[in-house]
């Protein structure tokens, strides 16, 4: 999927460098497949901030992604392939057999007219969901379930994908994204292939004002608030003092975040990479 660049006859398009959409063939979503999304803004059911630099936006509708994937054995075919504002990947209609339309994360290289399946009987082949038991060793696979049953919960953003290792009695062992390797039950399904948009981290947005059509308001450094907004406020001129944090405290190097006593920590053969330099 190429990115573009544009002309700079605006400020804006200086720098801007977007996304070619050539993969897209609709601009028209599926109206059955179509919710309302209530926005929040950042606050609370008591109206309190509770994550910050959101707010404003263009007015999206939510598209009902099948993240199951459970009509096994009946086949689908691959009506359009179209830009979803909710996710990072794209989205491609299927319509069965049976007349029955619903939209998955679309894989890389899934094209209009293409046959996809799901379940025992669907071959290892892009945009097929399978059961981690039946998939082949070295396989490269995205919407990995977590929970048999429960619907894909890893490998789902743009041009990510995990790749199945090994298996160790019921379990796959599958390396993920971020470089973690660990076990998953192979009653889950993952689906063939990686998914779409792989160039949408060589966006550039050009200005501040695409941030806010995207919902995003801008982001204040601590070191520039006062000591009452942030750990890391206040001092004379320039100067700043104390450890890079959060504003509610928490490290923002090296400090653990996640709970030892949390029970899947056992099925977890490597942490993911660390990005600091050794």
């Amino acid at each position: 999927m190429p990115v573009k660049k544009y002309n700079p006859i605006t400020p804006g398009t200086r720098t801007r460098v977007g996304n070619a959409f050539a993969e897209i063939t609709t601009s028209k979503p599926e109206k059955s497949l179509l919710a309302p999304i209530k926005r929040t803004g950042g606050r609370n059911n008591s109206g309190k901030m509770t994550v910050r630099n959101r707010g404003g936006g263009h007015k999206r509708r939510y598209r009902i992604i099948d993240f199951n994937r459970n009509k096994d054995g009946v086949v689908a075919v691959v009506k359009s392939i179209e830009y979803d504002p909710n996710r990072t990947a794209f989205i491609a209609l299927l319509e069965y057999t049976d007349g029955e339309k619903r939209y998955i994360i679309a894989p890389d290289g899934l094209t209009v007219g293409d046959e996809v399946m799901s379940g025992e009987t669907a071959l290892p082949k892009v945009g097929n969901a399978m059961f981690l038991s039946k998939i082949p060793l070295g396989a490269v696979i995205h919407a990995i379930e977590m929970t048999p049953g429960k619907g894909a919960a890893l490998a789902r953003s743009a041009g990510t994908y995990g790749t199945l290792m090994g298996r160790e009695g019921k379990y796959a062992i599958v390396r993920l994204p971020s470089g973690e390797v660990r076990r998953i039950l192979q009653t889950c399904k993952a689906t063939f292939g990686t998914t779409s948009n792989p160039d949408h981290g060589l966006e550039v947005y050009g200005k501040a004002g695409r941030r806010r059509w995207k919902g995003r308001r801008p982001r204040v450094r601590g070191v520039a608030m006062n000591p009452v907004d942030h750990p890391m406020g206040g001092g004379e001129g320039r100067a700043s003092g104390g450890h890079p944090r959060s504003r509610t405290g928490i490290m923002a190097k090296g400090q653990k975040t996640r709970n030892n006593k949390k029970h899947s920590t056992k099925l977890i053969i490597s942490k993911r990479k660390s990005k600091s330099k050794k």
